[in-house]
């Protein structure tokens, strides 16, 4: 390679239609490192036999391909890379079909019409926490309530108190008057007050914190808060919709196209952090957003001891199946300890169900 005819990074971008900002990334990840780069100014310089690669390259990222992947399919021959890209492709079609739904759901939403005034919503609902079959204790804490539904995973020697002081410090939301257009900030005070909460409960120790994932009632909508890697999931129609994003290390490698969604259940860093609620770090941002609801929608809180070992599939399949929030509750933590229950679990299940205006109430 260092005997033939080189090129620039800027005319070889230009030959193989990727930016120099992409080529230097494609460097710095082993994917396509430059033929010679220059002692003295760094200047990096590519062969002509590069080319090919480089297309390829450019046209898988067209694809949509993560640069994982596209790194596995570069070192394969021709005929192996060609049954790759066809699975590829495969599965990209899969979630398309997937989105294609959730599309003609929101159309749906968007569309209805209004309610008549004699309509109401209302909560039915069930929360449990199990330590599962491995940890000496558990640091969950699951609620739910009339308003209120939370799951928070502690960690650290003071896991449990801090999960707890988080739950704790929401409840006063319970009986607040809840204004249409203050709700989010709220909810974003509270949260505020539960970061306090927290650093009181961890009494010094810096290791200790908790994720968070709540959602707050207003009678016809859902207001969701969440930080961490514990999860809210909506069915709605027979599908499953994940309405929540982890913040944690291994995700954001998959959002950048450095790792695989498979790759990332064996990653060595899937559990570590990029937000929480923790004396040891700034106050965290959290995720604040509003959720329309609908008479039939099924709601599921749980902390990573779920859906870090039962996958989606089977969660979407026992929320469909069972009848009550009860029993799904206790059927998705059944599932996560038949697996090896290697974590604490923690579930929150709540159908919006539709009543009559001279109904009020809800029930557990």
């Amino acid at each position: 390679m260092a005997g033939g005819r080189m090129l620039t990074i800027g005319a070889f971008a230009k030959a193989c239609r990727l930016s120099p900002k992409a080529l230097r990334l494609y460097d710095e990840l082993d994917l396509l490192k430059p033929g010679r780069v220059d002692p003295d100014t760094g200047y990096r310089y590519y062969a002509v036999e590069q080319l090919e690669k480089a297309r390829l390259v450019a046209w898988l990222r067209r694809l949509g391909m993560p640069l994982a992947r596209i790194r596995q399919v570069c070192a394969l021959r021709p005929a192996e890379a060609a049954c790759e890209i066809r699975a590829y492709w495969a599965r990209v079609e899969s979630d398309t079909a997937a989105r294609r739904d959730l599309a003609e759901f929101l159309i749906r939403h968007m569309s209805a019409t209004s309610r008549k005034d004699t309509t109401m919503l209302e909560l039915r609902y069930c929360a449990h926490s199990d330590r599962g079959r491995v940890r000496p204790a558990n640091q969950d804490t699951a609620y739910a309530g009339t308003r209120l539904l939370a799951v928070a995973d502690g960690y650290g020697p003071a896991g449990a108190p801090a999960s707890s002081a988080a739950v704790a410090a929401l409840r006063f939301l319970e009986t607040e008057e809840l204004g249409a257009g203050n709700v989010l900030n709220l909810l974003e005070e509270a949260v505020q007050g539960a970061t306090e909460a927290v650093r009181d409960a961890a009494d010094g120790t810096a290791e200790a914190g908790t994720t968070l994932t709540a959602l707050l009632w207003t009678g016809s909508r859902l207001a969701l808060v969440h930080v961490g890697d514990s999860r809210a999931y909506l069915l709605r129609d027979g599908a499953l919709f994940r309405i929540t994003d982890d913040h944690t290390v291994v995700q954001s490698l998959i959002d950048e196209g450095r790792l695989t969604p498979e790759e990332a259940t064996t990653h060595p860093q899937r559990a570590l952090l990029l937000k929480s609620l923790s004396p040891a770090t700034t106050p965290a941002t959290v995720d604040l957003r509003l959720h329309d609801a609908e008479p039939g929608d099924r709601y599921l809180l749980c902390s990573d001891g779920l859906c870090g070992i039962v996958p989606d599939a089977q969660i979407r399949h026992l929320l469909t199946t069972a009848p009550t929030p009860d029993t799904a509750v206790h059927a998705l933590i059944d599932a996560a300890n038949e697996a090896g229950g290697p974590d604490n679990v923690s579930c929150v299940v709540a159908d919006v169900v539709e009543t009559t205006a001279d109904v009020f109430g809800s029930g557990s």
